[in-house]
């Protein structure tokens, strides 16, 4: 019996802006985050923390789940006086990064908010990490090897 439900709308849209704010550059971020002006109060429900996760692979990338090793994380959750939290993690030890993206998280879910950092920070950020992949994958295009058979009769 599977038991996983697929995720809401609203939850896949969450899921996407947070993947966004954790893979964005700190100094991209911190500018964009200024651009928005002043913000709703907020405070720190989970001040940003450093800590370690451990990062896991699977062999050809559908086998045996296998620890690759660890790596720094730093997590924050912000408050906002509306009652909405946000929440962060982010790869590495920018305590900085983890704030600004917990506290932008917050605002995504406010009504009032959303459209504008939407605009302001989500689009430019994206486009910015989907022209950084597409570099990526270019690159990367240049050294694929196509093999093929010849067949050279009916012995």
């Amino acid at each position: 019996m599977d038991t996983h439900t697929p995720p809401t709308a609203a939850q896949a849209a969450r899921a996407a802006w947070m993947r966004v704010l954790a893979l964005a550059d700190s100094a991209a971020l911190a500018a964009a985050y200024q651009a928005l002006g002043p913000l709703p109060a907020s405070r720190p429900l989970r001040a940003p923390e450093v800590g370690m996760t451990m990062v896991r692979g699977r062999a050809g990338g559908t086998g045996e789940q296998f620890n690759l090793g660890e790596m720094s994380v730093t997590r924050c959750a912000m408050v906002f006086d509306q009652g909405v939290v946000g929440t962060a993690y982010v790869q590495g030890r920018s305590l900085r990064h983890a704030e600004q993206a917990a506290i932008l998280d917050g605002l995504l879910q406010m009504d009032d908010w959303s459209e504008s950092v939407q605009t302001i920070v989500i689009a430019p950020l994206a486009q910015v990490q989907e022209a950084r992949r597409a570099r990526r994958a270019a690159e990367a295009a240049q050294t694929r090897v196509e093999f093929f058979t010849m067949v050279r009769g009916e012995n």
